[in-house]
C-alpha cells in the first residue's frame, strides 16, 4: 500500500512533469507538449520535455540522461508513452523499458493512433507497474489541441489577447469557408491556434468553431 508520503512524491513528480511540458506548449506541434521525470530513490535524476518541432520525445532525451540510475526509477510522464513511432524508430516504451524504469505514472492516456493503450499495454507486458490518471485535470491543457486534431482534424481555436502557448494566430476572412481553413492547418499539424476578439471571432462562434 502507498504511503501518504508516497502519493504527496508522486504528486509533486507529476506536477513538476507538467510544468516542464506547459513551458513548450505552442513549440511542439504537430506532436503535444509532454513532460518526463525520471525519479529514483526520491532524487530527480533526469527530466525533459518535447523538443521544439515534436521531436525528439520527452521519452527519449530523459531515459538515456538518466543512465544506470534509471534502473529501478520511476518516471512520470504527462501522457502516455507512444507504443509505436509512425517513422518506425523505437517506440517512448521502448525507450524507458531499455532504460530498467520499473514503474511509469502518466496524466493522461494517449488517443492517438499510434499509443490508444498500446503503449501502456507494452509496458505492463513487459513487467513494469503502470499507473494512470494522476493530475489528469490539470495535464488536461497539454492536449486538448492535440486531442481535438484527433477528433476533427482541426486545430482547436480560442480567443486570446496575446497568443501565449498556442501554436500559431489564425487568420482569414470572416466570410470565408473557416471550417476548410481550419481544416488545412489541421492537415499541417497545428493543434492550438488563436485568434483576437473581433468579428473573425465572432464568426467562428457562431459556427461552432470556437473553444470558450
Amino acid at each position: 500500500m502507498m504511503t501518504p508520503q508516497q502519493a504527496s512524491d508522486d504528486i509533486r513528480f507529476m506536477g513538476r512533469a507538467i510544468a516542464l511540458a506547459r513551458d513548450q506548449m505552442g513549440q511542439t506541434w504537430p506532436n503535444p507538449a509532454v513532460g518526463c521525470v525520471i525519479v529514483k530513490d526520491g532524487e530527480v535524476v533526469s527530466e525533459a520535455a518535447t523538443a521544439p518541432g515534436g521531436r525528439p520525445h520527452a521519452e527519449e532525451q530523459a531515459a538515456p540522461a538518466a543512465g544506470d540510475r534509471a534502473r529501478g526509477a520511476t518516471a512520470y510522464v504527462t501522457m502516455e508513452p507512444c507504443g509505436a513511432r509512425s517513422s518506425g524508430r523505437t517506440s517512448c516504451s521502448h525507450f524507458l523499458m531499455d532504460a530498467g524504469v520499473s514503474r511509469v505514472v502518466v496524466a493522461a492516456v494517449d488517443p492517438s493512433p499510434f499509443a490508444a493503450g498500446r503503449g501502456v499495454e507494452r509496458l505492463r507486458k513487459a513487467g513494469l507497474q503502470v499507473e494512470t490518471g494522476l493530475l489528469a485535470e490539470e495535464a488536461a491543457v497539454l492536449y486538448e489541441g492535440y486531442l481535438h486534431r484527433v477528433e476533427t482534424g482541426r486545430p482547436m481555436v480560442r480567443v486570446s489577447a496575446d497568443g501565449v502557448g498556442f501554436d500559431a494566430r489564425f487568420a482569414a476572412s470572416a466570410k470565408a469557408d473557416l471550417t476548410t481553413e481550419l481544416k488545412r492547418l489541421g492537415e499541417a499539424g497545428y493543434t492550438r491556434v488563436w485568434v483576437s476578439p473581433g468579428e473573425l471571432a465572432d464568426a467562428l462562434g457562431a459556427q461552432g468553431l470556437l473553444t470558450a
